[in-house]
């Protein structure tokens, strides 16, 4: 009797202890509470405002609106300090490694002399070929002033401004503006005109991108379009030797030897639609295309005779379409640089 009596005394001891305890940690955390209360006022690390706020259910947040791609906000890679910026890369490191890596030589320049001398020289878009990512830098190079450091370049949307980095150091070291390769929108025309209006030229590759096999792509009709829009003369442009020193695909670049030809501007005649100018700067490029790798009579004698190569290259497929731009590649001053001659394999 005197254990069971000793046991449930035991029992009450514990649940007494307990409840104490329990009272004690109740009183512990109103002591807390009322101390960090003047704290739960203040934003908590990483809640609203440094995030988002919730949003109740039920309720349709309209999408915010892009800031990539052809959105993205380029104004401020033209103001002074970035313009500043960019002059001391194109004429510094730029410059350095584009005649260590390219060896330019430029001609035709003086086709535009006439311009140049005017009191007040016309903006121009320059409508060189793509055959690699080194035509940009090339280009700056070899565009004379006053045109190169007020020189703005349609870049593609989907490649250069996919990301905020990517973004911003093309339009800092390029002046890059970009620019949906497979329509000219009217928001981008209406950029490049009021651009223009102010003095900036632009430099835009007529056939959308870089050539995939080493020929050249069909031209589309952007710069005639932008050329309709805002009045600017075009100045045709051929770039030799670019795609056999960092062709697409490369993984690093091949020092070598290229050429720069420009051509005389070209103004959309009243009689002519779109269609018909971005034609005729196609076959002006493709005549400075046969003159770098001929010489000025050739090639224009050639074009008297419709006899101006494509830059398009054959009609061929495969084997025979490589092999045939390996055997141009060899033509022109800039054929000392090339690789060396393929040889018939000897069979016995």
């Amino acid at each position: 009797m005197a254990s069971l009596i000793g046991k449930r005394d035991d029992k009450i001891r514990s649940v007494t202890n307990l409840k104490r305890a329990a009272s004690a940690a109740g009183s512990v955390e109103s002591i807390l509470a009322k101390a960090a209360k003047p704290l739960s006022a203040a934003p908590k690390l990483g809640g609203f405002p440094y995030r988002k706020p919730n949003v109740p259910r039920g309720v349709v947040v309209p999408r915010e609106p892009s800031k990539l791609g052809a959105d993205f906000e380029t104004a401020w890679a033209r103001k002074y300090p970035a313009r500043l910026g960019r002059v001391l890369w194109t004429e510094g490191p730029q410059r350095l490694f584009i005649k260590a890596v390219a060896s330019p030589t430029v001609h035709g320049a003086d086709r535009l002399e006439d311009l140049r001398t005017r009191k007040h020289p016309p903006a121009l878009i320059f409508t060189p070929n793509h055959h690699s990512h080194l035509d940009t830098p090339l280009s700056v190079y070899a565009i004379p002033e006053p045109w190169r450091h007020k020189l703005i370049v349609a870049a593609a949307a989907d490649y250069f401004f996919t990301s905020t980095a990517k973004g911003s150091a093309s339009a800092l070291a390029l002046n890059a503006l970009p620019l949906d390769r497979e329509s000219t929108g009217r928001k981008s025309a209406d950029q490049i005109r009021d651009l223009m209006a102010d003095g900036w030229s632009l430099l835009i590759y007529p056939e959308g991108g870089r050539s995939p096999d080493g020929w050249g792509q069909d031209f589309k009709g952007g710069p005639a379009y932008l050329s309709a829009r805002t009045g600017a003369p075009v100045v045709p442009m051929f770039i030799d030797g670019t795609g056999a020193i960092f062709g697409k695909g490369m993984k690093r670049p091949k020092p070598g030897r290229t050429n720069v030809v420009f051509g005389q501007p070209l103004t959309s005649l009243p009689e002519e639609n779109t269609r018909r100018f971005n034609a005729r700067i196609e076959a002006a490029v493709a005549l400075l295309g046969d003159e770098s790798l001929t010489d000025y009579w050739t090639a224009r004698r050639n074009r008297a005779d419709g006899k101006n190569p494509k830059l398009t290259g054959p009609e061929y497929n495969g084997w025979r379409r490589q092999w045939a731009l390996t055997e141009q590649r060899q033509l022109g001053d800039m054929g000392v640089r090339r690789r060396q001659k393929r040889r018939w394999p000897d069979l016995g």
